[in-house]
């Protein structure tokens, strides 16, 4: 007997079982499309408006300044991950670097998060679908697609890759066709709509020029707009980003594709936001986008697609599977990556033979299920508080990301870091980190800094106050949750010791 045969590892079909574990199976495309999908969603097609109408040209500083901080938190979540890829990402890292009660609030803030956000998506597909099949009740189509999405994320995280790959590749096409159009219509001094020639003159010209609002500024009706408000927006446009640190764990070698994924993150927000909005605002004066009718439509109707509508309805349908694809998917991670924490029931910590974590899965559907019905019956209830909730949760979330991102560097200095930084302390080891947080002295400080200005400028809209006081509520909330499951605990630990 060869050396090899007798020291060969045990197979499922050996008498010694192998646990199942989560799959390695995501590549360097899919994590690059993923990242770059998690940055464009119906917002860049329909939601701009709301955004140009509080800043006017000015929005693409606002989106420059939101994609810089954005940037920072990914590659402050990104250093963890590539030294310390798990499922969960920063549930895990906030448990493993700074206390069981942060990865707790993390990992269940951010589970909270995507179900709301997952809710919205699913309620809204059924306007989609009926633009080519008015008869269908929107609830037969929010079942279909919850259930068909539900079933795609059991077969195996290959799946799930391989079909958020192409849904980005169809956001991705779209958009590049929108400025392409778009820059035809300046070039070929195509006639406008507006009557007004399309050229990038028109962010300087046209109604109040660059700054329309200034900084801030209120209104008559006692509304406030501005640059600065426009920040409020922008930000939470960004939602979906952090995604890259939660496939790390089923990445197929995390040390070159995370930071590939991440460095692209700036030029993706340049590409996508900058310059398909400033295409926009040069064809279609920014007064006049008024939400009433998507600029995507009006820049390809000036060429003469009169089938935008078609096709922007068929764009937005993959957006919103997209969301609710890299929900349930990110769902079922952190409630995996909260179980084997102690923070969640132990059923949602096992692992199918694909190395799915079906109870997540089954999990996270129905709630999502639960909320979308709620929806449904409550709308007023859902969009008013439930969302306010969603809101307010991606600050919470980056914020706790950057403050990990500090606990992490000061336990790598003492020593106990992660794989081969372990051991190692003081300077030797943080240089030793292989994908650093650019200036990681200052920047966590100054992007929880610029998150703590975004929550007081959502103070300043009746829209996003709602948020703010929701958030206090919902931390509360988290706390006081986390302190039972401690009672809890104790209780059960204290009667397995008197029965011993």
């Amino acid at each position: 007997m060869s050396v090899v045969n007798a020291v060969k590892k045990p197979r499922e079909t050996d008498d010694v079982p192998v646990p199942p574990t989560l799959r390695k199976s995501l590549k360097n495309r899919h994590i690059q499309l993923i990242a770059l999908g998690g940055a464009i969603g119906t917002g860049l097609f329909y939601g701009s408006s709301e955004s140009i109408g509080l800043a006017g040209p000015s929005i693409l500083l606002a989106y420059l300044i939101g994609g810089l901080a954005i940037f920072m938190i990914v590659r402050a979540l990104s250093e963890m991950a590539v030294e310390d890829p798990k499922a969960g990402a920063f549930s895990y890292y906030a448990t493993r670097y700074w206390s069981k009660r942060a990865g707790f609030i993390s990992g269940w803030n951010y589970w909270f998060n995507y179900v709301l956000v997952a809710m919205v998506e699913l309620s809204v597909v059924g306007s989609f679908v009926n633009y080519w099949f008015p008869n269908i009740p929107k609830w037969v189509s929010a079942v279909v697609f919850l259930v068909a999405i539900a079933a795609l994320n059991l077969m195996g995280v290959n799946k799930f890759g391989e079909f958020e790959f192409w849904f980005a590749i169809i956001k991705i096409v779209a958009v590049i066709a929108m400025i392409l159009g778009g820059l035809y219509v300046i070039i070929a001094n195509v006639p406008t709509a507006s009557g007004i020639r399309a050229s990038f003159a028109n962010w300087f010209t046209i109604d109040g020029g660059f700054f329309p609002h200034g900084l801030m500024s209120r209104n008559a009706d006692g509304t406030w707009t501005g640059l600065m408000m426009a920040l409020v927006v922008v930000m939470f446009s960004f939602g979906g980003t952090e995604l890259i640190g939660i496939t790390a764990g089923e990445t197929e070698n995390p040390r070159t594709t995370i930071p590939k994924a991440t460095n692209g993150i700036i030029w993706r927000i340049l590409v996508f936001y900058i310059v398909a909005l400033g295409v926009i605002m040069a064809v279609v004066p920014w007064s006049r986008i008024d939400g009433n009718s998507s600029p995507f439509v009006q820049i390809f109707d000036s060429v003469g697609v009169h089938a935008a509508a078609g096709i922007l309805n068929f764009v937005c349908l993959t957006a919103v599977m997209s969301v609710y694809n890299s929900g349930l998917y990110a769902n079922s991670r952190m409630l995996y990556s909260l179980a084997k924490q102690g923070n969640a029931p132990a059923y949602l910590g096992k692992l199918s033979k694909r190395g799915v974590p079906v109870g997540g899965v089954v999990t996270s559907a129905i709630i999502i299920a639960i909320a979308v019905v709620v929806v449904f019956v409550w709308p007023e209830f859902a969009f008013n508080y439930l969302m306010s909730i969603a809101t307010i949760a991606a600050a919470i979330n980056w914020t706790m990301i950057m403050v990990t991102e500090l606990k992490f560097r000061r336990v790598v200095a003492a020593g106990d870091g992660p794989a081969e930084l372990k051991g190692l302390k003081g300077r030797e080891a943080l240089d030793r980190i292989a994908f650093k947080l650019p200036f990681a002295r200052v920047t966590p400080y100054v992007v929880i800094a610029f998150m703590a200005l975004v929550v007081v400028l959502m103070c300043f809209s009746a829209s996003y106050r709602i948020a703010v006081y929701a958030g206090i509520i919902w931390l509360i909330v988290l706390f006081a949750a986390y302190q039972l499951t401690q009672v809890r605990g104790g209780a059960k630990q204290a009667e397995t010791q008197k029965a011993e």
